[in-house]
C-alpha cells in the first residue's frame, strides 16, 4: 500500500518509505496546487517582477538580477555550486526519508517549481534510486543545502547514486532503472534544495528509533528490580498520579506490567527506600517520554509544513521571503532528545554498577562470576558503559547555539541543525550498547537467582538474551557478546520477546 502525499506526513510513514521501501504517490490535490502555483510563477517571470532565487543571485548575490537568457542556467549553477559536502554518504534510508520530506512540502503549492520535478523525485524513491550524499557540510539554514544539492545533481543525471546494492554514476543508475534525467528551468533548482529536509528525516527516523529504546530502557530496569529485589512502592500508580507527569505515569504502569507475577520481588529483606537509581526510573524515564513527545511533535509540525523561500501565494497573487528554511525548530527538539536518552543511559550504568558491586547488589557475587579473583566476571562492561556514558555526554554538548555565520554575513545566523542531528545518531548508537550492557548482566544476575523465578515478561527477556549471549561461567572475552546484544536492542527483539507476553507497552 503506497503513502499518498498531500503535504500531511506522520513519523511513520517517513520510517515506511525511507526503510520500508513502501511506494509513494502524489495526491491529485497536490498536484493541483504545484501546478496552480507555478503558473502565478510563469505570469510573474512575463512581467518581470524581481524574485529571490528566480531572477535574482542568492545570499548576498540577492541584490544581483539576472538577465532572461542567465535564469535557467542559473538553477543549474545554484546546484553545482552548493553540491558541496564532505565524509561518508548518508545512509540510504536517511536520504530517502529526505526527499519524502521535500515531496511532503511542495504538495503544499507554495514553492513555484514544476510538477514534473517533484514527480521526479517521486519516481526515484519508487523505483529506488538513492542519490550520494556526504553527511557533512549542511548548517541547517537556507535548508540543507550541500546535501539536497547533491540529491538535485542525480535528478540532472549528474552526480552518483546507489541503485540495486551498487554505487553508479548518477546518469548509470538512472539509465538502468528507466528514469529520464530533468533539465531544471526557472525556480526548479532552489525549490529543490531550499530545506531543511535531511536534518528532518535523521530527526524523523532518530525519533522512530528512540521509541523504541526508551520501552527498552523500561524492560531492562524491570529486569535489574527484580535481581536486586527493590522496593516496588514507587512504582504505585498513586504515586505518579499525585505528581501528575503522564510519562512518569505511563512508565510506571509499564514497569507493573513487566514484573507482574515476579517471585523474586515476593521476597523479604527490602529497603525502607532503595537507591535513587532504582527509585527513580519511572520519573526518569517519563521525562524522557515527554521530551521525545515534544521532539516527535516538532518532527511532525516540519513534515507536514511549507518550509521554503520564497513562499509563493496564488490564490492573493503573492511573493513572501521569509526563513522557513530554519532548522532551528528540528534542532531544538533533538538536543532535547539526546539530552532525554543520555540522562536514561546514566541510570542505565548506575543500576549496572549496583549489580556489579558486592557491597550493594544484595548478595550477588561479585561482579556476577563465581570465581571473583581468579574471574573478573562482568567488571570491564561496566567500564564500556561508563566511557559511553561519558561520549554521551559530550555529545550532548549543545550545537544548535554554536551558529556561524555565512555568505558574507547575509546568513549571519544558521541554526547547526545538522550537526546536532548527527551528534543525536551517534547518543542513540552508544544507548542501545549501554542498554545491552545492563540486559547482559541483568540476565546474569538472574540465573544466579534462581530457583526463585522472575515475572513472566522478565522471563521472556532473559530467554530472548540468552539465545545470543550464553552464561557467563568462566571469564572469555566481551566484546563479542556486547556487540551482539547492541544489535539485538536495536532490533527490538528483546521488546518484542516482552510484548508477547505483557501485550502492546504504552
Amino acid at each position: 500500500m503506497s503513502v499518498v502525499v498531500d503535504g500531511h506526513l506522520t513519523v511513520e510513514q517517513l520510517v515506511s518509505v525511507a526503510r520500508g521501501m513502501e511506494k509513494v504517490e502524489l495526491h491529485p490535490e497536490a498536484r493541483q496546487r504545484i501546478n496552480r502555483c507555478r503558473a502565478l510563477l510563469e505570469e510573474k517571470i512575463k512581467k518581470n517582477e524581481i524574485m529571490y532565487g528566480v531572477n535574482t543571485g542568492i545570499g548576498e548575490l540577492a541584490n544581483v538580477v539576472l538577465t532572461p537568457q542567465q535564469v535557467e542556467r542559473f538553477q543549474r549553477y545554484i546546484v553545482y555550486s552548493h553540491a558541496a559536502g564532505y565524509g561518508q554518504p548518508m545512509p540510504q534510508e536517511v536520504v530517502r526519508g529526505a526527499m519524502l520530506s521535500r515531496i511532503s512540502c511542495h504538495a503544499h503549492g507554495h514553492s513555484g517549481l514544476r510538477l514534473e520535478v517533484v514527480e521526479k523525485i517521486v519516481e526515484l524513491l519508487n523505483k529506488g534510486v538513492t542519490p550520494v550524499v556526504c553527511e557533512k557540510g549542511s548548517v541547517g539554514a537556507c535548508g540543507d543545502l550541500s546535501p539536497m544539492s547533491q540529491m538535485a545533481l542525480v535528478l540532472m543525471g549528474e552526480g552518483e547514486a546507489f541503485y540495486q546494492g551498487e554505487r553508479w554514476p548518477a546518469r548509470e543508475a538512472l539509465k538502468k532503472a528507466g528514469i529520464e534525467p530533468v533539465v531544471f528551468q526557472a525556480r526548479d533548482g532552489l525549490a529543490t534544495i531550499n530545506g531543511s529536509n535531511m536534518i528532518t528525516a535523521l530527526g524523523a527516523l532518530e525519533v522512530d528509533d528512540a521509541w523504541r529504546w526508551l520501552k527498552n530502557s523500561e524492560i531492562v530496569a524491570a529486569m535489574t528490580l527484580e535481581a536486586l529485589n527493590a522496593n516496588m512502592k514507587a512504582y504505585d500508580e498513586r504515586v505518579h498520579k499525585v505528581r501528575g507527569y503522564p510519562g512518569a505515569i505511563t512508565s510506571a504502569e509499564n514497569i507493573r506490567k513487566i514484573t507482574a507475577g515476579s517471585e523474586l520481588l515476593a521476597q523479604p529483606g527490602k529497603k525502607v527506600q532503595d537507591a535513587y537509581s532504582l527509585r527513580s526510573v519511572a520519573q526518569v524515564v517519563g521525562a524522557a517520554r515527554d521530551s521525545w513527545e515534544w521532539a516527535k511533535r516538532m518532527i511532525e509540525i516540519e513534515l507536514n509544513g511549507a518550509a521554503d523561500n520564497p513562499i509563493f501565494f496564488p490564490e492573493e497573487e503573492l511573493v513572501l521571503t521569509g526563513a522557513n528554511f530554519q532548522g532551528v525548530p528540528q534542532a531544538l527538539a533533538l538536543e532535547l532528545l539526546g539530552t532525554a536518552i543520555t540522562t536514561v543511559c546514566v541510570l542505565s550504568e548506575r543500576r549496572l554498577n549496583r549489580l556489579m558491586n558486592p557491597n550493594l547488589n544484595v548478595g550477588l557475587p561479585a561482579f556476577l562470576t563465581r570465581g571473583a579473583g581468579m574471574f573478573s566476571g562482568l567488571m570491564l562492561s561496566q567500564y564500556t558503559s561508563g566511557a559511553l556514558v561519558c561520549e554521551n555526554r559530550v555529545l550532548c554538548t549543545p550545537a544548535a547555539t554554536g551558529s556561524i555565520p555565512a555568505a558574507a554575513d547575509q546568513e549571519d545566523f544558521v541554526s547547526m541543525g545538522m550537526t546536532t542531528a548527527l551528534k543525536t545518531r551517534q547518543i542513540l548508537d552508544n544507548a542501545q550498547a549501554i542498554l545491552a550492557i545492563e540486559f547482559i548482566a541483568a540476565a546474569q544476575a538472574l540465573d544466579f537467582r534462581q530457583p526463585l523465578k522472575p515475572s513472566p515478561a522478565v522471563e521472556a527477556a532473559r530467554q530472548a538474551i540468552r539465545q545470543y549471549v550464553a552464561f557467563l561461567d568462566e571469564d572469555r572475552p566481551l566484546y563479542n557478546d556486547i556487540n551482539k546484544m547492541k544489535e539485538v536492542v536495536q532490533r527490538g527483539e528483546i521488546l518484542a520477546a516482552v510484548e508477547k507476553v505483557t501485550g502492546p507497552l504504552a
